[in-house]
């Protein structure tokens, strides 16, 4: 695999690249995770679909209002077509198909199990990407994703053996749409800066779902705030600054080994599902969680 470039001087009182990059990372880490637990949350009061529009409105609101800021004494300039394309076919695979597919498999699997039959896609982006964008297998990318994977196992292992079988179909799909989106993202963010791509991704990810937008009013109308509520908190926090981040360490670091980084979200998963949902980690659960984190550090190693 290639290397990541050496980072260049800064000024005294500015973080390094490599620091910021790293701090993106943990960000979308925790962040991510924790919409497993809101999506289970919120679940059981608002529909798939119509969850995956509102997600999607809400963080194309926040980035647009962030776009104009950024461009505040400049015009917008939207990127080329081919750019364009790209960020249509990632905003279809992966920040609608993605989220519509998750949503769905939430209802039949706790989130804990969601996130850890998820992280089966940074695998598979790791592939890819070492054929695809000519990333090499190098390694501690290798190695690591094999720890992690073990990781995953040991938490499967201690998971109910009666989970319904349509939400593991539904993980499965969900970690395929992710790692094709994923491919397809790194090569557009190699001409669009990233707030840009996940600003026109939701837009566009927005447009796809609006099909379902009567079923989403009628919804959010029965809902409790509670529920209204997490869906806000999806669309700001794991979609507009999740992705945004991610977006931002995509950019500056290899599809393969970034996507490893993400092994680290059952664990912190299956952390805040006991905070929050009061759903105990087993020993699998923590020790398998330890193993993720060990993969993570292996992964990226230079």
């Amino acid at each position: 695999m290639t290397e990541l470039q050496t980072t260049p001087a800064v000024p005294a009182g500015r973080a390094p690249d490599t620091v910021k990059t790293a701090a993106a990372v943990v960000l979308t880490v925790v962040l991510w995770a924790s919409a497993f637990v809101a999506i289970r949350d919120v679940g059981h009061t608002i529909s798939p679909a119509p969850m995956a529009l509102a997600r999607l409105a809400v963080a194309a609101v926040a980035l647009t209002f962030f776009v104009l800021l950024r461009h505040r004494r400049t015009p917008v300039v939207l990127p080329a077509r081919k750019s364009l394309l790209l960020i249509s076919v990632y905003a279809v695979l992966w920040l609608a198909g993605y989220t519509v597919a998750l949503n769905a498999a939430e209802r039949h699997v706790d989130a804990g199990t969601a996130a850890l039959l998820v992280n089966i896609a940074p695998l598979l982006v790791a592939v890819a990407a070492g054929k695809v964008l000519g990333e090499g297998y190098s390694r501690p990318l290798i190695l690591g994703s094999l720890v992690a994977m073990g990781g995953v196992a040991v938490i499967a292992a201690g998971a109910d053996s009666q989970r319904d079988w349509l939400g593991v179909v539904l993980c499965v799909l969900a970690a395929v749409l992710y790692a094709s989106g994923v491919l397809v993202q790194k090569l557009t963010l190699r001409a669009v800066d990233g707030l840009t791509a996940i600003w026109l991704g939701c837009l566009i990810g927005t447009v796809v779902l609006l099909p379902w937008a009567p079923r989403l009013v009628a919804e959010l109308g029965a809902a409790p705030a509670g529920a209204v509520a997490g869906v806000v908190y999806l669309g700001l926090f794991p979609t507009a600054i999740g992705f945004t981040a991610w977006a931002y360490a995509l950019r500056r670091m290899d599809a393969g080994r970034l996507s490893a980084t993400t092994y680290a979200v059952p664990a912190v998963s299956v952390l805040l599902s006991w905070l929050l949902l009061a759903e105990v980690p087993t020993v699998y659960g923590l020790l398998g969680g330890a193993i993720c984190l060990a993969g993570v550090a292996i992964a990226r190693r230079r």
